[in-house]
């Protein structure tokens, strides 16, 4: 039976990939202690396992998948990358910058020291730096040093071997650190400072008085209510009613005649009118002084949930506060703010950022005044331009394969540093430009999720015969130095971004775990300080760390050949 197994996985390869990552994603989200493998790495130790049946795959496979995950990773962090080259954004980048020196120069020094082989130091690079994009990079660097056919499979080969042992220490790892260490290390009580950091944003004051954007976030709905005689509403624009409070007067029923309001419409007594706003704020304001009425012609109004993509360069950098007061937000609601796939907390003070994902809710007619005044609509459609992305790919691609001669190497991006290239660009035209080039986010997170797990189970699987060996040659030192090399960049890290570059404790955790691109660690920092706040930091840290940590995969080779 067992032979029987083999001899299919043998036969039909790419049965032996799919089995890999359905273990892989099968007990990579298991949590032992709080901590579990990931899926990434559950792939990896799936597919070594699979590959001691010396199974053969082509490499084709592993390359093609993995350019389709590393242009997805750079369309999805563009906008934000692109921002960061400007003036905007200057101390989150330099000190994502400073972050990153370390984490190249760190291990670099761990692994001279150790005195590990080219293959073993890229795969302890990747792995201590978590940066499972760095493995691609790295080989196909290998394979351009001219080096043997048999040495370059090698060192090919021990790569995943340092990225299994130091992968796991390096995410749980930065996660203690940063999420229960460095709060101690600066002597700051990481609850406090989020509670101190959202009343800065004017979440507390909000949420007491009703006052503010805030009070859009919360269980908005419609009500209809008849105007007497003598209410205080009579006889001002409707825009005046109630100065400031998100109440709005939408529509109203008079004589019979349904009528849309807009801001100038003035009251009379007798017109039953459709208030929408927080049911707190339509309970506390309204319903005292007004008689609610059944009136189902008047709330049935055709109203819209929507994700828009924010383009409108003047909108960058206002507060969510400031936008609240536009003209263009009466009866529009936000429920959402997401950058780079991450949820932002809803805070009167929270800044938005051209390239981020507002979710608003409202009426047709004002939602779509609103998506006209903000960017893109972004409607779910099942469809991804697939031209854009083939085009994409290809074209980032044969730029990536231009070389230089230097020092008797060849040096070029590879296509896989053209495909990150081109996703940069074209993540960032997209926000400029939305009309063509549509990757929906199930299927972004699809190219990123399927393309990275596909090219770990084939390295998985070639490298399988020899991982056994490879980790009775350098495990223990691969392990120990790993400690150092995950370690001393994320303390360095804590303390820079507190002396140096004066983040606030409350972001300061987000932005360290943005610059080492570690998801795992910002969800334990945000679970300690019990708050979404740290998120805020995290987003253009993120943007810079995961494109240069991925090109330090060729800088760790290019240096230690």
């Amino acid at each position: 039976m067992i032979d029987w197994f083999v001899n299919i996985l043998r036969t039909y390869p790419e049965l032996a990939v799919f089995l890999a990552i359905g273990i892989g994603f099968l007990v990579g989200p298991w949590k032992f202690m709080g901590f579990s493998l990931g899926s990434v790495t559950g792939t990896l130790l799936a597919a070594v396992v699979i590959g001691q049946a010396h199974i053969d795959i082509d490499s084709a496979v592993k390359s093609t998948f993995f350019i389709m995950f590393i242009f997805a990773v750079g369309y999805g962090v563009g906008p934000q990358f692109m921002r960061g080259l400007k003036v905007d954004g200057a101390r989150e980048v330099f000190f994502a910058l400073s972050v990153l020196a370390l984490c190249l120069i760190v291990p670099l020094i761990s692994a001279k020291i150790a005195g590990l082989e080219l293959g073993y130091a890229a795969g302890f690079y990747a792995g201590s730096q978590t940066i499972s994009a760095a493995i691609g990079v790295a080989t196909d660097q290998i394979n351009q040093l001219g080096l043997p056919a048999d040495e370059a499979q090698k060192y090919a080969n021990q790569i995943p071997v340092a990225y299994a042992v130091t992968y796991i220490y390096g995410t749980i790892g930065s996660a203690i650190i940063l999420a229960k260490i460095g709060p101690r290390l600066i002597g700051v009580d990481l609850v406090a400072a989020c509670k101190e950091y959202e009343a800065k944003l004017g979440g507390a004051s909000a949420v007491e008085t009703g006052d503010g954007i805030v009070s859009a976030y919360r269980a908005i709905e419609a009500r209809a209510f008849e105007i007497p005689d003598g209410s205080d509403l009579l006889g001002k624009p409707v825009k005046d009613l109630l100065p400031g409070v998100r109440i709005y007067a939408e529509r109203l029923r008079r004589d019979g005649k349904i009528i849309e309001v807009d801001a100038d419409t003035v009251l009379q007594a007798g017109d039953v009118v459709m208030f929408s706003g927080r049911r707190g704020d339509l309970v506390g304001l309204l319903e005292t002084s007004l008689k609610e009425a059944d009136a189902p012609e008047l709330l049935s109004i055709p109203s819209e949930k929507l994700d828009v993509l924010i383009t409108n360069k003047d909108l960058h950098g206002k507060t969510l506060e400031e936008l609240g007061k536009l003209p263009v937000a009466r009866g529009v609601y936000v429920s959402k703010l997401s950058r780079n796939m991450l949820e932002l907390p809803l805070l009167p003070g929270t800044e938005v950022h051209r390239g981020d994902i507002l979710t608003i809710l409202g009426s047709k007619r004002h939602v779509e005044a609103a998506i006209a005044e903000i960017g893109y609509a972004d409607r779910p459609v099942d469809t991804t331009d697939l031209a854009f992305v083939g085009w994409g790919i290809f074209i980032g691609g044969l730029i990536g394969t231009l070389a230089i001669m230097m020092g008797g190497f060849p040096i070029s991006l590879s296509t896989t540093g053209g495909a990150l290239l081109a996703g940069l660009v074209l993540g960032w035209l997209r926000t400029v430009h939305p009309t063509f080039g549509r990757i929906p986010a199930p299927s972004l997170w699809l190219m990123n999720t399927l393309g990275l797990n596909v090219f770990i189970a084939v390295v998985g699987i070639s490298a399988g015969p020899g991982f056994v060996a490879g980790l009775q040659q350098a495990g223990i030192a691969l392990l120990l130095w790993g400690i150092v090399a995950t370690s001393l960049p994320m303390i360095f890290s804590v303390y820079v971004g507190h002396y140096v570059f004066k983040f606030h404790p409350a972001i300061l955790f987000g932005a360290c775990a943005g610059a080492r691109t570690t998801t795992a660690a910002l969800g334990m920092i945000q679970e300690a300080a019990q708050s979404r706040i740290p998120a805020l930091g995290y987003g253009m840290p993120y943007a810079i760390g995961n494109t240069l940590l991925t090109i330090f995969g060729m800088v760790v080779v290019l240096i230690l050949s």
